[in-house]
């Protein structure tokens, strides 16, 4: 029998979010150049490490959860608002992009150390 570890099975839930981002994007008609030019912009949030493992993983978890992004979209379909659906359905395919590669949100003890386990271990 096929057994997909949990580890697995989310990258493979954030490798769906990715794809249904990324469509819902392209119903949306936005600009692909947007697409492309916010695509890593939630990586900034990587800054907070400056401050140390303990505020980086809360700079990055911060900007790495769905919470927002799901808030401004639907705020932005309920507010006809097309600019902030778009930010988020960018937002969202980040998120989703990181989760299917493996990079999960931070633990306190170091940007390797994650919810999906420790990056390159």
């Amino acid at each position: 029998m096929f057994d997909l570890s949990t580890r697995m099975l989310l990258r493979l839930e954030g490798a769906a979010l990715f794809l249904a981002a990324v469509s819902a994007y392209a119903w949306t008609g936005q600009s692909w150049w947007l697409f492309a030019a916010l695509l890593l912009a939630p990586d900034i949030g990587m800054a907070a490490y400056l401050a140390g493992p303990k505020i980086g993983a809360r700079g990055y978890n911060l900007v790495h959860t769905t919470v927002v992004p799901w808030g401004m979209g639907i705020a932005g379909l309920a507010w006809q608002a097309p600019l902030a659906v778009a930010v988020a359905l960018i937002w969202l395919a980040h998120i989703g992009l990181d989760r299917a590669l493996g990079y999960g949100l931070k633990e306190p003890t170091g940007f390797k150390d994650t919810h999906l386990g420790r990056i390159g271990g």
